[in-house]
């Protein structure tokens, strides 16, 4: 196995944190449908929690308020469901966004609209985005895979944030499609260099023989024709 320059590990390595934290938004965004989806549900079916004092089976009195729609994160206040599926959309919304900032598509889009978040400056902004978005989602009970996503979604953003802090811009072109290659050469491409270097030099000396040979034929064709200019007029003169 041949081993690769640090440029190659650098590349290798802030790619993987790309496609964790694509995967991570992937899960959020698909989560976040599914409890939109099971709060309309509750909002429809109505609150069935029972309201107002009650008596346990030893005649004490006590109340239960609930804040909340059964089994959902929709409060009961005013324009509660509006605000709960808003907030929902805006973290779609925000996932969406993020996962083509990861992409780096479409980049005209990201350097005229949304600059931090284009190739001119790093992924600190968009660490503090994810950690933003994960402390959203954790911030109200959801069902274990809401919860997981956001988790990794929070930890993801804060190793977003540490990257943006010591490579800053220069990220981008680091974990570009053949940066490695560019900038520092492994033993691999090395070897492949070398071997081209290597035809490269053998054709021009070949290609440098051929031309000194078609020079020396060049130059030997006179001689030739005077010998045989010579060869036929002695001959005619020893037929005479």
């Amino acid at each position: 196995m041949l081993p690769l320059g640090l440029n190659a590990y650098t590349f290798l390595g802030l790619n993987a944190v790309r496609a964790l934290s694509i995967l991570t938004l992937v899960l959020v965004f698909a989560s976040s449908i599914m409890v939109m989806v099971d709060g309309v549900n509750a909002v429809r079916q109505g609150n069935n929690m029972p309201t107002g004092p009650l008596t346990d089976a030893s005649g004490n009195e006590f109340d239960i308020e609930c804040d909340y729609f059964e089994a959902s994160t929709v409060p009961l206040q005013p324009a509660g469901v509006f605000f709960a599926i808003l907030n929902r959309l805006f973290i779609i919304a925000q996932c969406l966004v993020l996962i083509l900032a990861e992409l780096g598509w479409p980049q005209a889009f990201f350097k005229n609209f949304l600059p931090v978040l284009g190739p001119d400056h790093g992924v600190g902004i968009l660490g503090a985005m994810q950690v933003f978005l994960g402390a959203a989602v954790l911030s109200h009970h959801v069902p274990t895979f809401a919860l997981v996503s956001a988790f990794f979604l929070f930890s993801v953003g804060l190793l977003n944030i540490i990257l943006g802090l010591v490579f800053r811009t220069s990220i981008h072109s680091r974990r570009a499609l053949l940066s490695w290659r560019n900038k520092a050469p492994s033993a691999l491409t090395d070897n492949v260099d070398r071997a081209t270097n290597a035809v490269s030099y053998a054709t021009d000396v070949y290609s440098h023989y051929r031309s000194n040979s078609r020079a020396s034929d060049v130059e030997k064709q006179p001689l030739q024709d005077e010998k045989h200019g010579d060869w036929e007029s002695h001959s005619q003169k020893s037929a005479l």
